[in-house]
């Protein structure tokens, strides 16, 4: 009997509109989600001083995932797939919106003015990694200054209740501050990609592929008919606030290659910001880390 093939989501609209069109199904896919992956997870009290995190995606991948496919920033895959956690899905990535956003009347107007000011964001994942690489225009690497602050979600209500100054949000945390009025200082949307199981069916991935890839099509001709299914990953105390019609369509899969030289230079700026060590890289090489 076929194992069946477990999808982990990533708070975006296409697995859900997959599944409400059939369209795994139609691609003969036998899969489940990974409750684990839903995100509405939380390490403290939106009233409760902030909780340093140094955990974020890349330990989470090391650790294992309970999953065939997931998908994290770029870096991070990239990273995780070079030292034997995982391998990186070459055909495929998305492009996130994503942002370092502000309280409507703090003192900060531009870039510039975040020089010495701790942005929240998630240790070795997606909001850390762009923070960097957005402020870079801006400020020196000594200006740069990062607080490693609970969860995605957690950094939205340490915003509301102003327990941090500034924090870099992305997809549906990025969607929750705008709408409640918070002015973005500086984008950073960034690369997401796939990381997917060493013993992960190639067959199952092309057909969960090919289901998103139809998916990513509805979207883009009729986005409003699938907004509601924002709700399906967002904790409820959030929920109670927003209006996510009113959300954009968030990641957007792009069905072009990881190339070998989006890879090394990824690496080489990770290198650069000391964020990865080429040494522990078990398999360096585009080759062996990505399919192709």
């Amino acid at each position: 009997m076929t194992a069946m093939f477990r999808i982990q989501p990533h708070v975006r609209l296409q697995e859900w509109v997959a599944e409400e069109l059939g369209l795994f199904g139609a691609e003969g896919l036998d899969y489940e989600f990974e409750p684990q992956g839903f995100a509405g997870a939380s390490v403290q009290r939106a009233d409760a001083a902030p909780v340093e995190v140094r955990r974020g995606a890349l330990q989470d991948m090391a650790e294992g995932r309970a999953c065939d496919v997931s998908a994290a920033c770029h870096w991070a895959v990239n990273a995780a797939s070079s030292t034997s956690h995982g391998r990186m899905w070459g055909r495929a990535y998305s492009v996130c919106v994503s942002g370092i956003f502000v309280a409507p009347d703090a003192p900060y107007r531009r870039p510039e003015d975040l020089a010495g000011v701790k942005v929240g964001v998630g240790h070795q994942s997606g909001s850390h990694y762009s923070a960097i690489q957005g402020l870079e225009p801006f400020l020196t690497r000594e200006q740069i200054a990062l607080d490693f602050v609970g969860l995605p979600f957690d950094r939205v209500r340490l915003m509301q209740s102003g327990r941090i100054e500034a924090a870099n949000v992305f997809g549906a945390q990025y969607y929750l501050l705008e709408q409640h009025g918070f002015r973005k200082l500086v984008d950073t949307t960034f690369i997401m990609g796939f990381l997917v199981g060493e013993e992960s069916s190639e067959e199952d991935l092309e057909r969960y592929f090919r289901a998103l890839r139809a998916a990513q099509r509805e979207i883009d001709l009729d986005a409003e008919r699938f907004k509601h299914f924002w709700a399906r990953e967002i904790p409820e105390d959030l929920l109670r606030g927003v209006d996510v019609r009113r959300f954009g369509p968030g990641e957007r899969i792009v069905f072009e290659p990881y190339t070998r030289a989006m890879f090394d230079r990824t690496h080489r700026w990770m290198a650069t910001w000391e964020l990865f060590d080429p040494a522990v890289a078990g398999r360096p090489r585009y080759e062996d880390a990505v399919i192709a």
